[in-house]
C-alpha cells in the first residue's frame, strides 16, 4: 500500500514533468521578443533562486552546517548537473524540433544505467542490458539520416538535447544518492547551478541583455510566471527524486512526453515521421521497462 510520502513524491514529478512539458513555449515566446535562451533562462532561474531564499530563510537558518559535511560536494555537482540540464534543455527547444529533442533528452535511461551503477552501486542485470539495447535501438532508427546513409542528429539543437538527457541521468542519480540533504539546499543548488552556467555559456554566445529594456510588459509577464513556475516546479521535482528510486522516477516524468507531443502538435504545427514515431515508441518503452531495475535490484539485494 503506496505511503503518503511515495505519493507525494510521485505527485511532485508529475507536476515537474507537466510544467517542463509546457514551459518549452514561453521561452519561444521570449526569444521572438528578442531575448533568446541564455538571458531569458537566466533571469527566470534568477527569479526562482531569489523567491527560494525567501521562502527558505527559515530553513536555511535552522540547518546544521557541520552536520552537512561532505555532502557540499554533492550539492555542488547536484548545481552543476541540473545547471547543464535546464540550459541546454531551453537552448535545444527553442532552437529544435520540439518533440524530436524530447525524446532524445529521454535516452536519459541509457545513461542512468551506467550512473547508477557507479553511484549507487546497482548491478547491471538483464534488464538494464535490455534498456541499454532499446535505447540504442530506438535512437538509431529515430537518428537514421537516408542522406547520409547513416544515424545522425538533424542539428545541434539535438546534439544539445541528447546532452541535457545526459546531465539528467546525472542529476536524478545524485539527488537520489544525497538523499539526506535537505530539499531546500538541493533546490538552490539547482537554480544557483543554472545561474552559472548561464554566465558560462554567455562566453561563448553572448547573451541579448539589451533586450531587457525593449521587453514588452507581456515579455515580464512571461519571465514572472516561468520563474514561479519553475520555483516550484523544482521544489516538487527534488522532492520526487529525493523519494523516489532512480530508474522509477524517469517512467513517471515520461508524463512529460505526452503533454510535449499535445502542445507542440497544436501551438508549434510539428509531427514526426512513422519512422521517427517507431524510434520514439522503442526510446519510451526502454523508459518504461527502467523502472524494472529497481524492483529486479531490490529483490536481489
Amino acid at each position: 500500500m503506496p505511503t503518503n510520502r511515495s505519493v507525494f513524491a510521485i505527485a511532485g514529478l508529475m507536476t515537474g514533468a507537466t510544467v517542463w512539458g509546457l514551459i518549452w513555449y514561453p521561452f519561444r515566446l521570449l526569444d521572438g521578443m528578442g531575448m533568446n535562451g541564455i538571458a531569458a533562462t537566466g533571469m527566470v532561474f534568477a527569479i526562482a533562486f531569489a523567491l527560494g531564499c525567501i521562502a527558505y530563510r527559515r530553513a536555511l537558518g535552522a540547518i546544521d552546517r557541520r552536520a552537512l559535511g561532505p555532502i557540499w560536494i554533492n550539492l555542488v555537482w547536484i548545481g552543476l548537473a541540473a545547471g547543464w540540464t535546464n540550459l541546454a534543455y531551453v537552448v535545444a527547444v527553442i532552437h529544435g524540433e520540439v518533440l524530436r529533442v524530447m525524446l532524445l533528452f529521454y535516452l536519459a535511461p541509457l545513461w542512468t544505467v551506467f550512473f547508477a551503477r557507479y553511484f549507487l552501486g546497482e548491478r547491471l542485470n538483464k534488464v538494464a542490458f535490455g534498456v541499454m539495447a532499446l535505447a540504442l535501438s530506438g535512437a538509431l532508427v529515430m537518428l537514421w539520416r537516408p542522406d547520409l546513409g547513416s544515424p545522425w542528429p538533424k542539428n545541434s539543437a539535438e546534439w544539445v538535447g541528447i546532452s541535457a538527457g545526459f546531465a539528467f541521468a546525472l542529476t536524478n542519480v545524485l539527488t537520489r544518492r544525497a538523499s539526506q540533504a535537505p530539499v531546500e539546499l538541493k533546490a538552490l543548488a539547482v537554480w544557483s547551478g543554472v545561474i552559472v552556467m548561464c554566465l558560462l555559456w554567455a562566453w561563448f554566445e553572448p547573451p541579448r541583455w539589451q533586450s531587457l529594456a525593449q521587453l514588452p510588459v507581456a515579455g515580464f509577464a512571461w519571465l514572472l510566471l516561468v520563474g514561479v513556475a519553475i520555483f516550484g516546479a523544482t521544489i516538487a521535482m527534488q522532492y520526487g527524486l529525493t523519494h523516489t528510486p532512480a530508474n522509477r522516477a524517469i517512467v513517471i516524468l515520461l508524463f512529460e512526453l505526452v503533454v510535449v507531443a499535445i502542445t507542440s502538435y497544436y501551438w508549434a504545427n510539428e509531427s514526426l515521421s512513422l519512422r521517427e514515431w517507431i524510434g520514439g515508441a522503442m526510446i519510451v518503452a526502454a523508459s518504461a521497462f527502467s523502472g524494472m531495475m529497481e524492483k529486479e535490484h531490490t529483490e536481489s539485494a
